[in-house]
């Protein structure tokens, strides 16, 4: 990448030069990216702990990760339009800012609601952050190789987050305690945010145009109110009044949503994305694929550490291959895409997700990593790198040009929420079969014994419910995403590849 020299050019709004230090501009956006997306895999390894320290229940526990993806991806698309309204780099700055500042306050939550109320807090300052730190890499480095070169450095970073947050959380969950995995964002943050005026020119502001407010807060309270059903009748029941109420209340306000998003002038979620059957195939393939793959990793951190007896940073290794696999995978089936074509790719990625989940539903107390769990999250990391390049293809072909941000970022929004419902409704699925099992078996276990039985069963159940989450997504990919070989221009392969 050509930054050895610093340019000159002119700030937004006026004549004044300033400085751009192109790599360590790159430095500043990657790592802010790579704060939020190691944030999911951090806190995964710490769920345990955090289970015994603030008491958590069985399924009140998911709202933890929750809490965090239901914002971030609720309020992703609004987070990237406030970058064009004022200023990409001003709002960079709010959103790494108000993702540290909520991440240190949430480390010394004393209570569950506290904590949780800062969790959302934090999806608000990711849900800004991400998106305009990958804009800044566009309006930093010129169209060519230079753009190429830093996309590569994102893109490797951002597939990194997932295996640095492993490693990270059960370091500082096994030598501090399970607070440092969200005090370590603190001092980054901060950081970032003096760095950041230092290196980064603002961007100019679009003087046309608004904030859809009224859909960011009719989707994310609807799909609120849609995962609080799921979990209360995990608690309760599904014919509870505040289920039903909750259930009839999301209806009402996603409704609205779509409504909405027909009328205004400047939507947060363009309907017209949605007139290609081949593009609404990729998203219904990415959101029954976050829902059945985000409560893999959630049972399976607790699994390998409350029954198999993994210290965090053991389980933290242990789920190494996935981010590995994905990786490699994902590079080999871009150079396959345009001869197999993606519907192909994306079939098969399916199938061998759900065969991983299949497989992993057979778990028992006394199975081991290295016979059950390696294969069965390699079975799923390669279905989910056979997944990923092609249904980005799909997604965003056809599309007019200034459609093409928000129809990839519309995948990362199903993936998103799609691992939050998922996520919830397997909690639900989970929550039965426990107490099934823990009621059935009382008084012939002793209690330690009883408590690991019943756990595995519950997500032996909630790893079958995926599994049928993945059959859906077959389903979805084989009638809707029909597109031949041929039909994959070379040239749309670049960006998604890069």
């Amino acid at each position: 990448m050509s930054t050895t020299t610093d340019t000159q050019v002119s700030a937004a709004g006026g004549g004044a030069a300033h400085k751009v230090h192109p790599k360590l501009a790159l430095m500043v956006i990657a790592m802010a990216q790579l704060m939020v997306v190691l944030d999911a895999t951090i806190v995964n390894i710490a769920l345990p702990h955090i289970h015994t320290a603030l008491h958590f229940s069985a399924t009140g526990l998911s709202w933890v990760l929750n809490a965090y993806t239901l914002v971030f991806g609720g309020l992703l698309l609004l987070g990237g339009r406030t970058g064009d309204l004022f200023g990409r780099r001003r709002m960079f700055i709010i959103g790494v800012l108000v993702f540290a500042l909520a991440s240190l306050a949430g480390g010394f939550a004393q209570d569950k609601g506290f904590l949780l109320a800062m969790r959302a807090i934090q999806g608000v300052g990711g849900a800004i952050a991400s998106p305009t730190a990958l804009a800044l890499v566009t309006t930093t480095f010129p169209e060519g190789p230079e753009r190429n070169q830093a996309f590569g450095v994102y893109a490797a970073v951002s597939g990194a987050g997932a295996a640095v947050g492993l490693i990270l959380g059960g370091v500082l969950t096994d030598l501090l305690s399970w607070r440092w995995v969200l005090f370590v964002n603190a001092p980054i943050g901060v950081a970032l945010a003096i760095a950041a005026p230092m290196v980064i020119v603002e961007t100019e502001r679009r003087r046309a145009g608004s904030l859809d407010i009224q859909g960011a807060v009719t989707s994310t309270g609807g799909m609120a109110a849609l995962v609080y059903g799921f979990i209360h009748a995990a608690t309760y029941s599904w014919s509870s009044t505040t289920t039903i109420l909750s259930f009839a209340i999301a209806v009402v306000l996603l409704s609205a949503f779509v409504v909405i998003e027909s009328r205004i002038s400047n939507p947060l979620m363009p309907l017209r994305l949605f007139r290609s059957r081949v593009r609404v195939g990729s998203y219904v393939v990415m959101l029954i694929l976050g829902a059945a793959v985000f409560a893999m990793f959630y049972f399976l951190t607790q699994f390998v550490q409350q029954v198999m007896g993994y210290s965090p940073l053991k389980a933290g290794f242990a789920f190494l291959p996935v981010s590995a696999v994905i990786i490699v995978v994902a590079q080999v089936v871009s150079r396959l895409v345009s001869k197999l074509g993606p519907q192909a790719l994306i079939i098969a990625g399916i199938l061998l997700t759900g065969f991983g989940l299949v497989f992993l539903s057979s778990l028992a107390p006394d199975s081991s990593y290295v016979g059950h769990v390696l294969p069965a999250i390699s079975l799923i990391a390669v279905g989910m790198g056979c997944v990923f390049v092609p249904i980005t293809l799909t997604a965003v072909g056809g599309v007019e040009p200034q459609d093409s941000g928000i129809a990839s970022a519309m995948l990362n929004v199903g993936q998103q929420i799609g691992g939050t419902i998922g996520l919830s409704a397997l909690v639900t699925v989970f929550s039965r079969a426990y107490t099934h099992d823990a009621t059935a078996n009382a008084g012939t276990l002793s209690p330690a014994a009883l408590a690991q039985h019943a756990f595995t069963h519950g997500a032996d159940a909630a790893f079958k419910a995926g599994a049928i989450f993945a059959a859906f997504g077959l389903i979805a990919a084989f009638f809707l995403i029909r597109i031949q070989p041929g039909d994959v221009p070379e040239g749309e392969l670049a960006a998604p590849v890069a």
